[in-house]
């Protein structure tokens, strides 16, 4: 089942753009997803299991960090088009 995912990050601290930018960069690495980025949200659609795995991997390496963030999902079953 193909997904889209809707993710918005927000660091809990005054130096934000930097783990936000490292986070997309790291969701960009993974091929088998489409990720677009735009000024309040980034946009991942692919397969359910690979999305969440590489949400689940990438969420864990920012929050590993031991900076504090807020992160707002919408999700819906269907891989949208991503312009």
């Amino acid at each position: 089942m193909n997904i889209t995912v809707e993710i918005s990050m927000y660091p809990l601290h005054d130096s934000y753009e930097a783990p936000i930018l490292d986070f997309i960069k790291r969701l960009n690495g993974h091929k088998a997803l489409t990720v677009k980025t735009n000024a309040t949200s980034t946009h991942i659609a692919g397969e359910f299991d690979i999305v969440f795995g590489a949400l689940k991997s990438e969420l864990k390496t920012s929050f590993e960090s031991g900076k504090k963030f807020v992160i707002v999902t919408k999700i819906i079953n269907a891989a949208l088009a991503i312009e």
